[in-house]
């Protein structure tokens, strides 16, 4: 079994994702994980597939996806993983004020510097109004209203309000 990460990025347009997952299917590869945004109208897609095909011919076999030179498109060979087991506890990061440079890297150092683990992130600026959601799995010992004083005090800060809540795991 060989496991495969591959991204598409790059200008967007119709068919992309149908393209990429019919080659994927022809050349017997199961896609198990993906997570496809546009991003100020680029496309950007990362999936996990695993089968029986070697990383080599399935980077021929979607060589055609960047024949126009819109799209760029990578696939690297992984090393199997267990199921992602989640030991902590799924807590929700919500930011939002105006945009200024360093608000991720300062908020992420905060979850970061508690053990906790950002598992999804999405940033958006609108307006100048800049919005961060992270799903983040925080440690069971650690102390949420001492994390919960701490984000508050980076991010004022920063100029933005930040909010931590538990949130339900979705599990498949």
């Amino acid at each position: 079994m060989t496991y495969l990460a591959i991204t598409v990025l790059g200008h967007d347009r119709p068919g992309i994702i149908a393209q990429t997952a019919e080659v994927l299917a022809e050349a017997g590869m199961n896609l198990e994980d993906s997570s496809m945004t546009l991003l100020r109208g680029h496309f950007a897609m990362t999936l996990i597939c695993s089968g029986d095909a070697a990383a080599g011919a399935v980077a021929s076999a979607l060589a055609p996806l960047e024949a126009d030179g819109s799209l760029t498109v990578s696939v690297r060979e992984m090393p199997p993983e267990p199921e992602n087991v989640h030991t902590g506890s799924p807590y929700l990061v919500t930011v939002h004020g105006a945009d200024r440079l360093g608000i991720v890297a300062q908020l992420a150092g905060v979850v970061a510097d508690a053990g906790g683990n950002i598992t999804d992130l999405t940033t958006r600026l609108a307006a100048g109004l800049y919005v961060l959601v992270a799903e983040v799995d925080l440690p069971t010992d650690v102390a949420v209203a001492e994390l919960q004083s701490t984000l508050a005090e980076v991010a004022a800060g920063l100029g933005v309000e930040a909010g931590l809540r538990p949130m339900e795991r979705d599990e498949l």
